[in-house]
């Protein structure tokens, strides 16, 4: 689209070139030991300058050591001859070669290597050092970790605090060239020996490294028989999407050998998770080797890992898969080297919470307030089906391969039904099918799998969900199975069968806001809409510290995602500030609001978007490059656009003096939607809007979202070029589409 010109005073002071978000590819060792220090290295793009590193969390202490970025050709060509008049030197006079010059020439080819070995992606070609000290007493878990340079913060990458002993792989990028030993201790690693060649390891003990293209990492250990072995490896744990790599994600394989090599054990995945879990029990006294690699060889830096190995408590499921709000629930929990079969869990308020018996893997534990009941057999046909009293959560298991679980229910004409399978988002490995029947046997629906948003880590979405208006008085029935025909303890579930129960939840993205003080920056919003709830949903800000504001902060009825925009203080706050966003929104006559949850909208594979959650939203509002340009706010009411016609739009323009020409433009506007022209008017200016009839349909609603450009005459190399420099984003437009 070409953009709407128009002349009105703006200075030149104003005017902003836009920098590049900094981004952080992997972090290398993902995680460390409670009360040791070690050092860490982050590998990003446009790192430049980094000044602070943020880990949410209290108990761990961070310093920046070293920035580096890759060397270009024509540096690595000048080295190259210096390194040829240096060997030339020493050729010369071999016995008086100083040793200042020794040194200098070791130093270049430990650079030409790195040079050689230089990530091909630019995404992670530059990498920050940094020192990490962990306080005895930190809390264990993931945390989230972010740089910060003069133009942001990076995206969060997940950094984990552990208890077990740790051993560290050198990094991939600190690989010398022939001949250059590093030591260990320039490093603070233990260097690998060979690509090879397996590594001794003491159990318990938390192993870090990276896979390279080809490689396979291999670890020797002593182990006894009769040992409970348990290998846990954290791959996508950590870095769940790849955007630039196919499928998408380093796709981690374990396997265990004895000492004559011979394979006793194998796993390339944990029941439906893509990270492998290997347990097994150790046949006899000796030397066992794991061994990790990606599936299909791939490999670079940010394919890093951590693995977890010794007779460790790990859960493998627990029955039932949830509970009652407020109710203790008896839970049978299955797994490795557990003090106990059973635990009493307390659900505290709706939603899923994380279980960790016996310090184990966490678990997914379903809180809700409707009535509970338990499954019971037999009823695998019509003529003994289970009779259920609606509302209730049936806790239930798939027996066995081919085993079908069958209830019934009396209902009215008209009635609104949802019987929903909440299974596989809750570890079970049960690919469910739903199948609802009128009480002749009539198929009525069927739904096999129904993809949920918020379960952002599936690429399967597993569970069942039928949502229908029952057509006569009379008695029905639900039939679930697994869609693969399989079965056993393991293959838990809870089926929901209710009127509809309208909801929603909120996610935010980005996590990490970036802007300049007084500056107006957009943001998405995504709404994931539950039993057919369809209302506007206002969002609003909860404490956020002065001088915040929020436009367009409507999600309307019958839409998913809204970018909506969020100016900041102009005062400067280096320091990120945690914001709250909260959904509103009218059910039944009453009003409910919902916490959004932070997110990052991550991409696999080049196409597929994931909002994977983050631990919450931070703002860090850096201070202005320029005096900036202070937009007024559109106002609350829609503009309306009459669906193949025009409308003008009033924008209020700052009160600030300005020259020079001006340009405006839409930032991602719905398809169909267009500036037709600019001008000056009474009140600031009127920007005429136009719409397409043949892609824009009457009840379209939602924000727009304007930039505004000044455009300036400089020299480049002898020559006037123009240039476009931004003044920033205007706060949101909400506008309707009408007849």
């Amino acid at each position: 689209m070409k953009p709407a010109a128009l002349l009105v005073l703006v200075s030149a002071a104003f005017a902003q070139q836009p920098q590049p978000a900094p981004h952080a590819g992997y972090v290398y060792p993902a995680g460390g030991r409670q009360g040791t220090t070690f050092e860490v290295t982050v590998g990003g793009q446009a790192l430049n300058g980094v000044n602070n590193v943020y880990l949410s969390g209290p108990g761990v202490h961070i310093s920046i050591i070293e920035y580096e970025r890759p060397m270009t050709p024509a540096e690595a060509n000048t080295l190259r001859e210096q390194a040829q008049e240096l060997n030339k030197k020493r050729q010369a006079n071999p016995g008086a070669f100083p040793a200042a010059d020794m040194q200098k020439l070791l130093e270049i080819r430990d650079k030409l290597a790195k040079f050689v070995r230089r990530p091909m992606n630019a995404a992670i070609a530059e990498t920050v050092r940094i020192g990490v000290t962990v306080d005895p007493g930190a809390a264990p878990g993931s945390r989230e970790l972010r740089l910060a340079t003069p133009n942001g913060m990076t995206n969060p990458l997940a950094f984990q605090i552990g208890t077990l002993p740790e051993w560290t792989r050198a990094t991939a990028e600190a690989i010398s060239a022939p001949g250059v030993a590093r030591p260990a201790q320039q490093r603070n690693i233990t260097p690998s020996t060979a690509a090879t060649a397996p590594i001794d390891v003491t159990l318990p003990v938390v192993i870090n490294g990276q896979i390279m293209p080809g490689a396979i990492d291999r670890y020797r250990f002593a182990a006894a028989k009769g040992q409970r072995l348990v290998a846990i490896a954290n791959a996508r744990e950590l870095i769940p999407y790849i955007s630039d790599a196919v499928p998408g994600w380093f796709q981690a394989a374990l396997a265990l050998r004895d000492s004559a090599g011979k394979e006793v054990d194998y796993a390339d995945h944990y029941s439906f998770h893509p990270d492998p879990v290997l347990y097994c029990e150790i046949p006899a006294d000796g030397q066992y080797t794991i061994e990790i690699h990606d599936s299909i060889y791939r490999g670079r830096e940010d394919f890093v890992y951590r693995i977890q190995l010794g007779e460790l408590p790990f859960v493998t499921g627990i029955f039932p898969l949830g509970g009652k709000a407020g109710a203790r629930t008896a839970v049978e929990v299955k797994g490795w080297n557990l003090p106990s079969p059973r635990l009493a869990e307390t659900g505290k308020a709706k939603g899923v919470e994380l279980v960790s018996p016996a310090n184990s893997n966490a678990v997914p534990f379903a809180v809700d307030t409707l009535p509970e009941a338990l499954e019971k057999e037999p009823n695998d046909r019509t003529q003994n089906a289970q009779k259920l009293k609606l509302p209730v959560i049936v806790n239930g298991r798939i027996n066995r391969p081919g085993d079908q679980d069958v209830f019934r229910f009396d209902a009215k004409a008209g009635d609104e039904i949802v019987a929903e399978v909440m299974a596989r988002r809750l570890d079970s490995p049960l690919d469910s099918i739903l199948r609802l029947t009128d009480g002749k046997g009539k198929e009525l629906a069927v739904n096999d799998d129904t993809e949920d948003k918020s379960a952002a880590l599936l690429t399967h979405h597993a569970d069942s969900r039928i949502m229908l208006k029952l057509p006569a008085k009379g008695t029905y029935y639900i039939f679930l199975a697994d869609a693969q025909h399989k079965g056993g303890p393991d293959y838990a579930y809870r089926l929901r069968v209710s009127h509809p129960q309208p909801d929603f939840e909120l996610r935010i993205t980005p996590s990490g806001i970036n802007a300049r003080s007084g500056a107006t920056i957009p943001i998405a919003v995504h709404a994931i809409r539950r039993d057919g709830f369809e209302g506007d949903i206002a969002v609003k800000l909860k404490d956020a510290p002065p001088g915040f504001a929020l436009e367009g902060a409507v999600i309307p009825s019958g839409t998913d995602q809204v970018r909506m925009t969020l100016t900041v203080p102009v005062v400067h706050l280096e320091s990120p500030h945690k914001i709250t966003f909260e959904g509103h929104a009218s059910m039944g006559g009453r009003e409910v609001h919902r916490t959004a949850i932070a997110a990052e909208d991550m991409m696999q594979a080049f196409y597929y978007h994931h909002l994977v959650p983050a631990t919450e939203v931070v703002v860090r509002v850096m201070g202005p490059q320029r005096p900036p340009v202070l937009w007024k706010a559109f106002g609350d009411k829609p503009v309306r656009l009459p669906a193949g016609g025009t409308a003008p739009v009033q924008i209020p323009v700052p009160n600030q003096r300005l020259n020079g020409q001006v340009l405006m433009t839409l930032s991602e506007p719905p398809e169909g939607i267009t500036i037709q022209s600019v001008a000056p008017s009474r009140d600031g200016v009127s920007v005429v809007l136009k719409t397409d009839p043949a892609k824009v349909k009457p009840g379209l609603k939602g924000n727009l979202i304007l930039e505004a450009f000044v455009e300036r005459q400089v020299q480049n190399n002898g020559k006037q070029v123009t240039r476009k420099q931004p003044l920033g984003t205007l706060p949101a437009v909400p506008f309707e589409v009408v007849q």
